[in-house]
């Protein structure tokens, strides 16, 4: 999990959409380890386009988690994928959206 911390007042990060993935760039780069990517990653081509390239091998998501919880159901549908869900979410399955819960 990469990020530059953010931790005190001097610190002159920045910030906008993928501002930490750089950093994660740079380590994966650099290791032989699974590396996570976080920073304002809010839009699931955003997201999708970091793994798909390489910069990481999965991302972290903070702000819009807590925005939408469902935002992986989400990003899923708009991507043609599909999850698995709870059997008691299966009734919920958006109709435009048939083979999501796969």
């Amino acid at each position: 999990h990469v990020s530059s911390g953010g931790l005190h007042p001097d610190q002159q990060i920045p910030v906008g959409p993928s501002y930490q993935v750089p950093l994660a760039r740079q380590v994966k780069q650099s290791v032989s380890i699974p590396v996570v990517a976080v920073g304002l990653i809010t839009e699931f081509e955003q997201a999708e386009a970091i793994v798909a390239t390489g910069d990481a091998d999965m991302i972290a998501l903070a702000r819009t988690i807590l925005y939408d919880p469902r935002w992986p159901w989400h990003a899923a549908a708009a991507l043609g994928a599909q999850v698995k869900a709870p059997d008691q979410y299966l009734r919920s399955q958006p109709r435009q959206f048939k083979h999501l819960f796969g």
